[in-house]
């Protein structure tokens, strides 16, 4: 009994520090592991985006810069960035408005509220599109009343705006509600003892706690609408020059067997990957050491 009173008892730290395992996988498993992880990324990353730039230059670069800079490659391009920058922003502000609310208060419905962001995860994207075909299409249910007042949703701009934003909702919030719950609420809670105003909070206080975590959402919501092919696709109209997109437009030179041009607006997209990725990257690194930096532990020496 006196030997277990003079052991030293377990401190805080020391009771939550992971413990250490000396167990090691063999070297020929790890060198499998390693082989088979960069086969894959070989077979389904790098050689398709080595072979989409490969045929958009296959003809040089005079014949990739006019496939660019062709009429309909411009309005597909514009389009593309018309929808994305209005689906972004209502996007982000739907998603802090959500966040905050599921994060910092408990009310009833917010089960079903968080099932309703998760929606686009489940529906598929051509059924996304077809939902507006049957609210606002010539037989739905608003679209007498629109022919009566000559306002055109589908096969318009509106209606790509309308599809991109369903797909896309839920990334911001998504990517905030874990973070403002790990957060809580005593920071908000102090800042109101001390007689700042719910905006003065909000921008003072919450705003600069989730900075990273809000602009990680904004760059995965902007590559989801810049990509967005099913939902649009229905929605479009497929109007070569006016509700053409850069995937249905990348579709349309393909059908037609103009690959060289199809690949050219396709090199476009994949661009615009590897710019989100390597952004995507820097914020998750930033993210990482602000939430290192919140719980109090030191960074490790690189």
């Amino acid at each position: 009994m006196s030997a277990v009173l003079d052991k030293p008892l377990a401190t805080p730290q020391t009771a939550t520090r992971p413990v250490k395992t000396n167990a090691f996988e063999p070297n020929w498993v790890r060198y499998t592991l390693i082989a088979v992880a960069l086969l894959f990324l070989t077979l389904f990353l790098f050689v398709p985006l080595v072979a989409v730039f490969t045929e958009a230059l296959k003809k040089g670069w005079d014949t990739y810069v006019a496939s660019v800079l062709d009429p309909d490659a411009i309005s597909a391009i514009k389009l593309t960035l018309i929808a994305a920058g209005i689906a972004v922003p209502l996007n982000l502000v739907f998603g802090v408005a959500a966040a905050w609310c599921i994060a910092k208060f408990d009310f009833k419905g917010k089960s079903i509220l968080l099932t309703l962001i998760d929606l686009p995860f489940s529906v598929s994207p051509v059924i996304a599109g077809l939902i507006y075909v049957l609210l606002f299409g010539a037989q739905g249910w608003f679209g007498q009343w629109l022919m009566d007042h000559d306002i055109k949703i589908l096969f318009a701009v509106p209606g790509i705006v309308l599809a991109t934003v369903f797909i896309t909702f839920p990334f911001v919030a998504r990517e905030l509600i874990p973070l403002m719950q790990q957060q809580g609420t005593e920071e908000e809670e102090a800042a109101l003892v001390l007689g700042a105003s719910g905006w003065q909070t909000f921008w003072r206080v919450t705003l600069p706690n989730i900075k990273w975590g809000l602009l990680y959402g904004v760059i995965l919501c902007n590559a989801r609408a810049m990509g967005e092919f099913g939902a649009v696709s229905v929605v479009s109209g497929h109007i070569r020059g006016e509700t053409n997109t850069m995937p249905l437009q990348v579709e349309i030179l393909y059908n037609e067997y103009n690959f060289t041009a199809a690949f050219a607006i396709a090199s476009l997209l994949a661009l615009l990957a590897l710019v989100t990725l390597a952004v995507k990257s820097f914020i998750e690194w930033r993210l990482h050491l602000s939430m290192r930096a919140d719980a109090g532990t030191p960074e490790r020496p690189q």
